[in-house]
């Protein structure tokens, strides 16, 4: 069972960066590819961003590419997102996932097993 923690969220202005972190508990966090989805008032969830279970392979949405990057730190059961340039359609409450041994369909929200309770991200113009 893996449980996690997202933190990072706040109220930046366009143009400035942020970076989310998403906190595992348990021993097999370097066996789970991890992803960032994001949710938008009155929208659905949307993929922003993966990464494999070694950090070898990333995938990001077609709208964050080049703004955002994940990476992971597996002694630290941690993965970020660092967010720059950010816009005001950014603004969603963003949450990490975690799927176990699987790098196909990262960018799917469903499969993945577990989910964070999700950190607010707001963007003002």
């Amino acid at each position: 069972q893996v449980q996690l923690v997202e933190s990072g969220g706040g109220l930046v202005q366009a143009g400035d960066s942020l970076r989310l972190s998403c906190a595992a508990s348990g021993r097999a966090f370097s066996y789970y590819s991890m992803g960032w989805f994001r949710q938008a008032p009155g929208k659905e969830r949307e993929f922003a961003a993966a990464i494999s279970f070694s950090g070898g392979n990333t995938d990001y949405a077609d709208s964050v590419k080049g703004r955002f990057t994940i990476s992971r730190d597996n002694a630290k059961h941690t993965v970020y997102l660092q967010m720059n340039s950010l816009k005001p359609e950014d603004t969603a409450v963003y949450y990490c996932a975690a799927k176990y041994r699987s790098v196909t369909s990262l960018n799917r929200a469903l499969g993945y097993d577990h989910w964070g309770q999700g950190t607010q991200v707001t963007v003002s113009s």
